[in-house]
C-alpha cells in the first residue's frame, strides 16, 4: 500500500491558477491529488515531465481515446516548485476491460508512431526502467533465489525479435479510464521505446496475473506480430521491476506469476 503524500501547498495551487481545495486520490504512487478539476502531482523526473507535457499539449484530438491535457502555471510553466499538473478526465478504471484497454492503446500508440526517440530515456533508473532494460537485453539482473525461479523458464525461452520500436504506453491496465458515451482516457503515460505490440503483451499478462483473467484473452491478441516473445518479455519485466523495487516476494506474488509462465514458454 502506497502512503499519501502532503498536498500541494498553497504556492503550487496558486501557480496553476487553482481556487478549490485539493483532495487525495487513490492508486499511484500516492501523490496525486484533484482540486476541482486539476490534477495535481509531484514530479519525479523533470525531463520526463517536461518532454510528456509538450508531447500531450501538441496531439490531436481523436475519436478513438482522450487524454489528460497538461496544465501551465500562470506563468507558462509545466512545473512549479517540484510540481505539474493536468486537466481531469471522466471516468473510472477497470482492470477487467483488457480488450478495450488494448484497444484504446493501439490507437494511441498509432498517433504516436511519428516522434522521435527522446534521451530521457537514457537516464532513467527507476526499478521499471530496470526491469525493461532487462527484459529487452540490454542490461542483466541478479534475481533473488523466488525470481531466479520464476526467471528460469522465460529467459530459456526467449528469443531474437525485429520489430520496429516506437514510443509506447508502457503501463495501460489501470490507467485507461472508461466513461459513458466517451472514448476510453489514456492516463499516466509512462513512455518506453519498444515494439508497439508490447504494451499489449504487457496488459495481457498483468491481466492473467493479477486480474483473474480467462487464459482465452491469450489467444484473441495471438495475431499481434511476435505475440510469444513479447509476453515472454512482459512478464520478465514485470517480474524483474518487482524483484528491484520490492524487498520480498509473497506467497501471494509467486502464485500470481507461477500458473502463467507455463502459458507462455
Amino acid at each position: 500500500m502506497t502512503s499519501q503524500a502532503d498536498a500541494p501547498p498553497d504556492s503550487v495551487l496558486a501557480a496553476f491558477g487553482v481556487r478549490d481545495d485539493p483532495l487525495p486520490l487513490d492508486g499511484g504512487k500516492g501523490g496525486t491529488w484533484r482540486a476541482g478539476g486539476v490534477i495535481l502531482k509531484p514530479v519525479e523526473f523533470p525531463a520526463e515531465t517536461l518532454w510528456r507535457a509538450e508531447v500531450l499539449h501538441g496531439l490531436a484530438e481523436s475519436p478513438d481515446f482522450r487524454i489528460a491535457r497538461p496544465l501551465r502555471t500562470i506563468t507558462g510553466h509545466w512545473i512549479h516548485d517540484g510540481w505539474e499538473a493536468g486537466r481531469f478526465v471522466e471516468g473510472e478504471p477497470d482492470v477487467t476491460r483488457t480488450d478495450d484497454e488494448v484497444r484504446a492503446g493501439i490507437a494511441f500508440h498509432a498517433a504516436i508512431s511519428h516522434l522521435p526517440r527522446p534521451a530521457f530515456l537514457d537516464h532513467r533508473t527507476d526499478p521499471w526502467s530496470h526491469g525493461d532494460r532487462v527484459a529487452w537485453q540490454e542490461s542483466s539482473h541478479q534475481p533473488s533465489p523466488p525470481a531466479a525461479r520464476l526467471l528460469a523458464p522465460l529467459i530459456a525461452a526467449r528469443r531474437p525479435i525485429t520489430l520496429t520500436p516506437q514510443l509506447i504506453h508502457g503501463d495501460l491496465p489501470g490507467n485507461v479510464l472508461f466513461a459513458p458515451g466517451q472514448p476510453p482516457a489514456i492516463i499516466d503515460w509512462p513512455p518506453y521505446w519498444r515494439p508497439a505490440p508490447w504494451a499489449a503483451a504487457i496488459a495481457v499478462a498483468d491481466a492473467l496475473c493479477w486480474y483473474d483473467a480467462d487464459p482465452v484473452l491469450l489467444t484473441r491478441w495471438a495475431h499481434l506480430p511476435e505475440w510469444p516473445q513479447l509476453l515472454l518479455r512482459a512478464l520478465i519485466y514485470r517480474v524483474v521491476t518487482h524483484d528491484q523495487a520490492c524487498t520480498s516476494w509473497t506467497p501471494d506474488h509467486l502464485a500470481a506469476y507461477e500458473p502463467v509462465i507455463p502459458l507462455v514458454t
